[in-house]
């Protein structure tokens, strides 16, 4: 989900993409069975020391600001339900709901890749010879998952720096969430004081991956350039097949899982619903971003929906911070995908760990251009003990923006479904909105 204001188009993005793919596919043709077979030490040299470095620049931006994203969006964003009465009632309900329906999210996305098998549609030998030769990266490996009474003891780190440091990402999680709550209980001045730095902390990290995204068009072109030419076409099948299934994913969550909740739990019409939110839903797929569409869902909330405003004010900046289920779904997809890619079969226990994963990053991830990649990568190399480099999202970036304007679409739904749930449970009390303890919290970057 991007949070707008990139000077990058989609348009430039995707130029680098067909132009990449196009220019590999023929360049492995040429080496492998066109005849020309004498050049290939030259596309090796270019490979080796244009299009990699270039590649390489953009995935180690992206991973610079991962650990330091994770960490400070969380527990900034768990502040934000702190505070008592009716804010930290409201609040429960909200994130309570953010929870459930991401889950649900999730699960529908998992169930689709394992079902439709995108990964699957290249070749097993060339699966292999992936595996084997695509570039490892220098990026530091996350701890390996498990999945037991161990996982559990483990999420409480006894030193979280370390675990910052071997990219635990459930021992990070946890502490980041361990801040949060403390914010909130400790005096409100000393409070402040730490939650603006997170803040600072945030809005550096932003910088950073808006810097990476600058280089966006450029670093699309090489890494899909250097993909096909050492492994053909053929992984671009795969590639339209892995779109396919986010989309499949995307559709089912927003025309039948979201329907339901606001037929059964908003107590609201659903058809009715679709069609009093399509101007907001129309501006999330333009436009990419939830910060964008917050004035306009607040005022179709208010205006269309009838939610009071003291709960529309409270609950959409805090649904656009923090409730991401489009990116939950995302994300469970292209970890499964990348895996079967790679020829690497995850357990039950492992795709458990994908999804805990998926839902408490989704949830808590800062709404930043391609914020949800560099995640994507730790969880991957999480799962699959290190099997599938982090780097292997390369593969997958050219395709993003589209799927962005899609899974910020469903974000933003899931987002309008979250008001008319929190307004229904709500009537017949007096909600006053409110802040937490440790001041106002700052306009949401949004995803």
């Amino acid at each position: 989900m991007s949070s707008g204001g990139s000077s990058v188009s989609q348009t430039q993005v995707l130029a680098g993409l067909v132009l990449g793919a196009a220019l590999g596919s023929l360049v492995n043709y040429a080496v492998t069975e066109g005849g020309f077979a004498e050049a290939k030490p030259v596309v090796a040299w270019v490979i080796k020391y244009v299009a990699g470095p270039v590649g390489s620049i953009f995935l180690n931006l992206l991973f610079f600001a991962i650990v330091p994203l994770v960490f400070a969006s969380l527990a900034v964003g768990v502040t934000r339900l702190g505070g008592t009465g009716n804010v930290g009632r409201v609040g429960a309900k909200t994130l309570a709901y953010f929870v459930v329906t991401t889950s649900f999210a999730a699960v529908i996305g998992l169930s689709a890749v394992n079902l439709i098998r995108p990964g699957y549609r290249l070749p097993e030998e060339q699966r292999k010879n992936l595996r084997e030769n695509y570039p490892k990266g220098s990026e530091a490996a996350a701890k390996p998952a498990t999945f037991g009474v161990e996982t559990f003891v483990n999420v409480v780190p006894r030193n979280p720096f370390k675990a910052f440091v071997e990219k635990d990402m459930l021992a990070i999680i946890f502490t980041a969430i361990l801040v949060g709550v403390a914010l909130t209980r400790i005096d409100a001045d000393k409070a402040e004081l730490l939650t603006k730095f997170l803040e600072a902390v945030n809005q550096i990290t932003d910088f950073v991956i808006r810097l990476a995204m600058a280089m966006a068009p450029y670093a699309v072109f090489a890494l899909i350039f250097q993909t096909t030419a050492e492994f053909g076409y053929q992984l671009l099948i795969a590639l339209g097949a892995y779109v396919v299934t986010v989309l499949v994913g995307l559709a089912v969550h927003q025309f039948v899982v979201l329907p339901l909740l606001v037929q059964f739990v908003g107590g609201m019409n659903a058809l009715d619903f679709f069609r009093k939110v399509r101007v907001v839903m129309l501006t999330a797929f333009s436009t990419s971003s939830s910060s964008a569409t917050l004035p306009t869902a607040m005022k179709c909330a208010e205006e269309e929906l009838g939610v009071p405003e003291s709960i529309s004010r409270f609950v959409l900046p805090l649904s656009a911070s923090m409730n991401h289920n489009g990116t939950a779904l995302f994300e469970g997809v292209t970890v499964i995908f990348l895996a079967q890619l790679f020829n690497v079969e995850l357990s039950l226990a492992q795709e458990l760990i994908v999804l805990v994963l998926c839902i408490l990053t989704a949830t808590g991830m800062a709404g930043v251009p391609g914020g949800s990649l560099p995640l994507i990568g730790i969880i991957l190399t999480t799962a699959t003990d290190g099997k599938v480099p982090a780097g292997a999202i390369a593969i997958i970036f050219g395709v993003d923006r589209f799927l962005d304007m899609c899974r910020t679409t469903v974000n933003v739904t899931a987002d309008m479904t979250t008001a008319v749930f929190v307004a229904r449970s709500e009537s017949g009390r007096a909600v006053t909105a409110g802040t937490p303890r440790t001041g106002s919290p700052p306009p949401p970057a949004g995803p």
